[in-house]
């Protein structure tokens, strides 16, 4: 057997099997202390696009990366040809550590988790009021989402001149989250201050199925424009047209926002329920003396107790128990 030094250790030395005259391959990746910091904008069939200073650099992961992939959103670091001139192209060589992550499945049963966005620290929940109707359940999946990432969860209401907005606030009036309505005439005519102010300072995602207006209403926000399609409102089918998430900045340095596909289900088989009762203050101080595994919804489950005590009102109660439970149905139920 082919010796590589005195003392090869297996960690450090890995040679290609059935390779004649291949040098060896060593696990210790350079540091490049060089390299300059950038954010993904967004990504392309393996082609990245990555903001350098106040640069759009294309860039590809470079091989000792592995298997770890950089998502938009993320802050990473990048050699090579940085000038952002067409056909030039740049390596990422580190994906910096991530402040949060929001994932998904493609159903309940998938166990592959999709990282959707990574370093966002709010989740703004788009859904239209009218055509097409509101989805409760794919609310309350995002929702889960939110929690379950550390995000701070923003309902977004569009379209309210064809439906009035209160019926569906009052489904989440218990969770007390925070939201905006809107309706056409805002995108139309740049009303939309409102929202401004409620991205202002963050790094906000945008989720929501097809036909809600997310598009439009990133146009509205952003000076730089997507392209809008029309969507069948009860099937679905039809033009989407957000193919790829898309970080872009809003003016003034006040914030990014990041524009995602639209989506026809929102997985969560990758999330564990007990995270999402970190979401309710009020309530969990009262499972510390639930059963091990208490799924919360259960005869022996602490928190009506700790609810008929009056440290926490039903309505926080059965909310949590609402969200818990969209695990185990679909958002079309």
């Amino acid at each position: 057997m082919r010796r590589y030094g005195k003392n090869p250790d297996e960690d450090d030395i890995r040679v290609r099997p059935n390779s004649r005259g291949t040098r060896p391959r060593t696990s210790i990746r350079p540091k490049h202390e060089d390299a300059a910091e950038g954010m993904v904008l967004t990504v392309d069939r393996g082609r990245l696009t990555v903001l350098v200073e106040d640069r759009e650099v294309t860039a590809m992961k470079a091989r000792e990366l592995g298997r770890k992939s950089a998502v938009v959103g993320d802050r990473v670091a990048v050699v090579g040809d940085l000038s952002g001139v067409k056909d030039t192209l740049a390596r990422i060589v580190r994906v910096e550590s991530r402040s949060s992550v929001l994932r998904r499945t493609a159903d309940d049963t998938d166990p592959y988790e999709r990282v959707v966005v990574a370093n966002a620290d709010q989740l703004a929940i788009v859904t239209a009021l009218a055509d097409p109707e509101p989805r409760p359940r794919m609310i309350d999946r995002c929702l889960v989402a939110a929690y379950d990432a550390g995000l701070t969860p923003l309902l977004v209401l569009t379209k309210s001149d064809l439906a009035p907005a209160e019926p569906l606030l009052e489904t989440y009036g218990a969770l007390d989250l925070p939201y905006v309505v809107t309706n056409r005439e805002d995108f139309l005519t740049g009303g939309v201050d409102q929202i401004r102010e409620r991205l202002a300072g963050h790094v906000t995602a945008l989720v929501g199925h097809s036909g809600v207006g997310k598009t439009t209403l990133v146009n509205a926000l952003v000076e730089r424009q997507r392209t809008t399609g029309v969507v069948n409102a009860v099937t679905g089918r039809g033009r989407h047209t957000t193919t790829s998430a898309l970080a872009l900045p809003l003016p003034g340095d006040s914030g990014w926002v990041i524009d995602t596909p639209g989506v026809r289900s929102f997985g969560l088989a990758h999330i564990d329920p007990s995270r999402v009762v970190q979401a309710f203050p009020d309530l969990l101080p009262g499972t510390e003396e639930c059963p091990r595994g208490c799924s919360h919804d259960e005869p022996d489950c602490a928190l009506d107790a700790w609810v008929a005590a009056g440290h926490a009102e039903p309505a926080r109660l059965d909310s949590l128990r609402r969200l818990l439970a969209t695990r185990e149905r679909r958002e079309g139920d």
